[in-house]
Parts: C-alpha cells; sequence; structure tokens
C-alpha cells in the first residue's frame, strides 16, 4: 500500500521593530513546533530564533520577518529576512573579534555553535537571510 508523505510546510511571520519581538518569535514557534509534532526541537529552535530575530531588530532599520519551514529532507530551518544588506560573521566566514569584556555580539556564534547548519545569502533588493537549521534527536 503506498504511503502519503505530506509536503514540506513553512510559516512566515512579519516582525515588528519592537523589543518584545524575539519573545514574540519564541511563542509562534513553540505553537508551531507543537503543531507539527516537533516540540524535542524547541530548546535549540528558540535559542536560534531569538538570536536571529534579535540580531535583525538591533541592526537593520527597515522591516524583517521570520521564516519557519521543513526542509524536504525533515530538517527544521529558522530563518530571518531584514533589509540589511551586510552579512555579519560568522556568517560571512570572517573571524569575530575576541573582546571578552564586550556586552554584545556573541548571539551569532552561539547559533553557530547549536545549529546543525546555518548559513546566509543576499537578496536582490537590498537585504540578506540568515538561516539556521536543526535535526531532529
Amino acid at each position: 500500500m503506498p504511503t502519503v508523505t505530506p509536503p514540506p510546510w513553512a510559516y512566515t511571520l512579519q516582525m515588528p521593530h519592537d523589543p518584545r519581538a524575539p519573545g514574540i518569535a519564541r511563542a509562534t514557534l513553540r505553537a508551531i513546533l507543537h503543531t507539527h509534532d516537533l516540540a524535542e526541537l524547541s530548546l535549540t529552535a528558540e535559542l536560534l530564533t531569538s538570536e536571529l530575530v534579535t540580531n535583525a531588530f538591533l541592526y537593520a532599520d527597515g522591516p524583517y520577518a521570520l521564516r519557519i519551514g521543513e526542509r524536504p529532507d525533515g530538517r527544521l530551518r529558522v530563518g530571518v529576512w531584514d533589509a540589511n544588506p551586510e552579512i555579519p560573521p560568522p556568517f560571512a566566514d570572517v573571524p569575530v573579534p575576541g573582546e571578552p569584556e564586550r556586552e554584545g555580539g556573541r548571539g551569532l556564534l552561539l547559533v553557530q555553535a547549536c545549529a546543525d547548519r546555518y548559513g546566509a545569502y543576499a537578496l536582490k533588493e537590498p537585504g540578506k537571510y540568515l538561516w539556521a537549521e536543526c535535526v531532529r534527536p
């Protein structure tokens, strides 16, 4: 008997330029993961989402959006599109300057350390898309 594989799914959420945006993103992500029986990815996916959204909030003056989706091979991808065209380190394969006393600038290093895969690409219009993926345990 043939089985039917559901197609990959994706959600896009336009984010407010508001310091509460990372919390909104995490709550939305939790609901989506629960709906798709992926709650076991919540801790890692929430960290990745929070850091990507925070980066967009801090460094993009214009609009930005969160995208949460399933890849064809079953991985979960979270990504953020924003209007700032500069791809930051470590996504740009540029080393991050070591300043241990600095209070900021470590969020994307957390993404790099916790994601199973991550990447970035420039968009045709000024802007970029940063993404990170996690795999079911």
